[in-house]
């Protein structure tokens, strides 16, 4: 058949139909065939080729369209339903006619101009779970559409759709966006509390008020030290780090912040630094309303600053949560180091390490011993300097890979005693004992005894998922991702969370899903080892020969020395076959033995 190929389509399959169509031409024949042919002339056909769909079948009532983009076709699905809302405003329910429309991505097979294969099923059968007026879509449309368009998207969960093998994570389009928050479901029974049941908090960059713009790390790492304050608070829900510094140098409208990190507060705030004086200004907003809740300044010697960051937090929580318990708030006060020198050299590195490249590694790691040396007690250099040996392993920066090992475990048996009660120093130290060291069970301790600290914090979940992959437990290791990317929705390493769902799918088997999220990741960050490799497997794996000879081509360029049988020195996997599935995808792909 040589007219039938089988293709990917980043686009979306559309599947739409009439809800209750037999009744409605059982009641009225002539007039539902009247209104339906002219709701297809003057809304629908118009609106479909004005998104550039096109309409592939049509079935009496039902439609089948294909949409160049994720966005176009829910824009065209939200612009017909709230167009046939308004039309039938005035007619009585029973003689509506109401569309039910769901939307999918998936590989099809294309036979001249018709479409099949589970693509076009589990539209299909999402479109069946829709209420009339309605939209479903699955979450690789909601992961695309989200934050782009005036809807708001419910988790349904995971759902068995009929003749489809795996389970489909299906959400509820709201047209009224405002619905959400008081609709919303927790994604998985293991995930905190939502955002709706608990105050949930961003802390924006503050602002640098110094002469001297290289001050801007002794701001950047005040806020850092405030969420962290912030975070010890089980009962408030903080957006983590990364997704809070993407605003870093912008002019924000708080509401939009609220809305782009589902966050219910925002604390803003100056930081003034003159001599040996230090000057913190903060306003805590309401997100939804604008309304400045609170606000003050804290003034002190830098020999202070880690009272005045304190103050800070506990002000903080003091506005919010007035029911917290006092040892909470004491706990919060605790100080991380009596060195404001070895502190100083702490957030000198952490600004150098956020550049993510080489010179950035370097020059982090040169600050974080030195915090170290000054402080060897001060738990958190611990955490980040065997984050820097884990960036230059995925990146292949190592210049030395025996020394960065070597001194990953020696500095990780020290963060396991210095940093007990340091979420960060735990859970960092526990990822590079794991992807370094190759021990995954000690690693996983050390993970879960950071989570146990912060339970929300994303960087601790996302590096429990990787070790999850690497154990072989693929779908915790999705629930985990999905969490993390959840209470950091803009974060600056949402393209390892998204290599880490692509790894997991991988594992599991589901290559399609694999090559989906290896590709956003590396719209990303295009140059990201791990992900180029899940990419050049799956799309072997899947029979797409031309994309796993881009994606191996740019990986033997990055990595020159991978070879199947080295594999397993890259990548920490405990189980064989999961290894054997790598290889045997890569082997496909073109990578020599």
């Amino acid at each position: 058949m040589a007219n039938v190929r089988l293709e990917r389509r980043l686009s979306a399959i559309v599947a739409a139909d009439v809800a209750g169509y037999s009744r409605l031409i059982a009641a009225d024949e002539e007039g539902t065939l009247g209104q339906f042919k002219a709701h297809m002339a003057t809304l629908v056909e118009p609106g479909i080729s004005e998104h550039h769909g096109r309409i592939v079948k049509t079935a009496g009532d039902g439609m089948l369209i294909e949409f160049p983009s994720v966005v176009a076709a829910v824009r065209c699905a939200v612009d017909v339903q709230r167009g046939m809302a308004e039309r039938n405003a005035a007619i009585a329910p029973d003689k509506r006619i109401e569309f039910r429309i769901g939307i999918h991505v998936g590989d099809i097979v294309v036979e001249k101009d018709d479409i099949f294969g589970d693509g076009v099923n589990v539209a299909a059968r999402l479109e069946s779970l829709a209420d009339p007026g309605g939209i479903r879509v699955s979450a690789r449309v909601q992961e695309d559409a989200e934050g782009r368009l005036d809807v708001g998207f419910v988790d349904e969960g995971l759902q068995q759709l009929k003749n489809i093998a795996r389970p489909v994570r299906v959400f509820r389009v709201a047209l009224d966006p405002d619905s959400v928050l008081s609709d919303a479901q927790p994604i998985a029974p293991s995930m905190p509390v939502s955002t709706t049941e608990m105050p949930s908090i961003a802390v924006l960059p503050f602002q640098n008020l110094s002469t001297d713009p290289e001050q801007d790390f002794f701001a950047d790492g005040m806020v850092d030290d405030i969420i962290v304050g912030l975070s010890r608070y089980r009962s408030l829900f903080v957006i983590a780090r990364n997704s809070s510094f993407t605003y870093k140098g912008r002019a924000v409208d708080v509401k939009q912040v609220g809305r782009e990190l589902n966050a219910r507060y925002v604390l803003e705030g100056s930081v003034r630094k003159a001599g040996n004086r230090v000057r913190i200004s903060c306003q805590l907003v309401d997100a939804a309303s604008a309304v400045h809740l609170w606000a003050d300044r804290f003034e002190g010697d830098l020999e202070d600053i880690f009272d005045l960051q304190d103050s800070v937090s506990t002000s903080v929580v003091g506005a919010l949560m007035p029911q917290l318990r006092q040892a909470e708030i004491n706990r919060a006060r605790h100080k991380p180091t009596g060195s404001l020198d070895a502190h100083i050299s702490y957030m000198r590195g952490i600004a150098s390490f956020h550049t993510w490249s080489k010179d950035g590694m370097e020059t982090a790691l040169k600050h974080l011993r030195r915090a170290i040396e000054l402080d060897p007690d001060y738990s958190a250099p611990y955490g980040l300097v065997v984050s820097c040996h884990v960036v230059r392993k995925a990146a292949g920066w190592m210049a030395d890979p025996e020394a960065d090992i070597a001194e990953t475990r020696r500095l990780a048996a020290t963060a396991e005693q210095v940093g007990h009660d340091d979420c960060f120093a735990l859970s960092s130290s526990g990822f590079a004992i794991a992807n370094l060291l190759g021990e995954l069970d000690k690693g996983l301790e050390l993970i879960d005894r950071g989570l146990a600290l912060n339970p929300n914090a994303a960087l601790c979940l996302a590096q429990s998922a990787y070790v999850r992959v690497w154990l072989g437990e693929p779908d915790l290791a999705i629930l985990q991702l999905q969490r993390a990317m959840r209470n950091s929705p803009v974060d600056t390493l949402t393209f390892s969370m998204q290599n880490g769902m692509a790894f997991a799918h991988f594992i599991a088997g589901r290559d399609d899903e694999a090559l989906v999220w290896a590709e956003k990741a590396l719209q990303r960050n295009p140059i990201v080892i791990p992900a180029i490799r899940i990419a050049a497997a799956s799309s072997a794996m899947l029979g797409r020969s031309f994309d796993a000879t881009k994606y191996l081509s740019l990986l033997r360029q990055l990595d020159p020395g991978l070879r199947v049988s080295n594999l397993g020195e890259r990548v920490p996997l405990r189980r064989p076959q999961d290894l054997e599935r790598l290889g045997e995808g890569l082997r496909k792909a073109g990578l020599p033995e």
